[in-house]
């Protein structure tokens, strides 16, 4: 959940993002799997850029996103023998395209102070790549050694010192041809909806809160369906506010309000944002 997505900014900008989470809570396994009970704690840093550029006459951006992440598990053996994982490494590198079609012109930063938001309809493609650590010798990993696709559709409305902002997507998966014990494990598609109310307090201060619900991505496993379809709603809260005109803050929390399959966690985090 990412309140802002959809946001205008001035064309030509650049940003730094240097993040650190915190997210702890059960982690579902797949029906067929030895494993029950499973509990981790998750420590992760991220490394962000984001440009903002135009694309035919619409303001557009392009980001890339690349996690560490170091993973404490816990699990049953068959319902009996505590078994442990703790890994660290590169998480999956992660693209992101992002264009606003409607209601988001592309402008300089001197034109940019005139512009006031009404209403905002954009685009955006979520890529994951499959470099992250992975070993199929495991079931507990960073890395998923698969690609993922999420094409998504966000709309952004001004009112006043409020902005409500929805987004909905699917995301597709490629096959895992090296799953554990030597399996090969391909996903249905999952798709997500979000909602965001965010409020602008002045000073470049802003604060919102989010929720979402997915559904979808039930397993297969050897070509058989398994039953794990995932299903849940989470919320979360952020408030951002500025060091000083190239520098800024970001804190957010999350929980999972219900959950049918799954993990369900909580997750807090911080993460600074320098512009030039």
């Amino acid at each position: 959940m990412e309140p802002r997505a959809y946001a205008n900014l001035p064309i030509g900008l650049n940003f730094l993002l240097v993040g650190y989470s915190y997210s702890q809570g059960d982690v579902g396994f797949d029906a067929s799997s030895p494993l029950q009970d499973a509990s981790s704690k998750v420590h992760s840093l991220a490394l962000g850029y984001v440009r903002s550029i135009e694309f035919l006459g619409k303001a557009a951006s392009v980001g890339v996103v690349l996690p560490v992440a170091d993973v404490n598990a816990t699990a049953a053996l068959n319902g009996t023998t505590e078994v442990r994982r703790e890994v660290t490494g590169l998480g999956d590198p992660i693209l992101r395209l992002a264009w606003s079609f409607y209601g988001a012109p592309a402008l300089e930063a001197g034109a940019f102070r005139d512009y006031e938001q009404d209403l905002i309809v954009g685009t955006s493609l979520l890529i994951t790549a499959p470099f992250g650590q992975y070993d199929p010798a495991r079931l507990v990993n960073i890395g998923t050694n698969r690609w993922s696709v999420k094409p998504e559709l966000g709309l952004s409305k001004a009112l006043g010192p409020w902005t409500i902002e929805l987004a909905g997507g699917v995301t597709f998966f490629t096959r895992n041809d090296e799953f554990f014990d030597g399996n090969v494990r391909s996903q249905d598609p999952l798709y997500s909806l979000q909602a965001h109310f965010t409020r602008q307090l002045g000073r470049g201060m802003w604060a919102a809160l989010s929720a979402t619900y997915y559904q979808g991505g039930r397993t297969t496993l050897n070509g058989a369906e398994q039953d794990d379809r995932l299903a849940g709603t989470r919320v979360a809260g952020t408030f951002a506010f500025p060091l000083d005109q190239l520098n800024s803050i970001k804190l957010s929390a999350s929980q999972g309000l219900y959950a049918r399959r799954g993990s369900d966690f909580t997750s807090a985090g911080v993460t600074w944002q320098h512009l030039w």
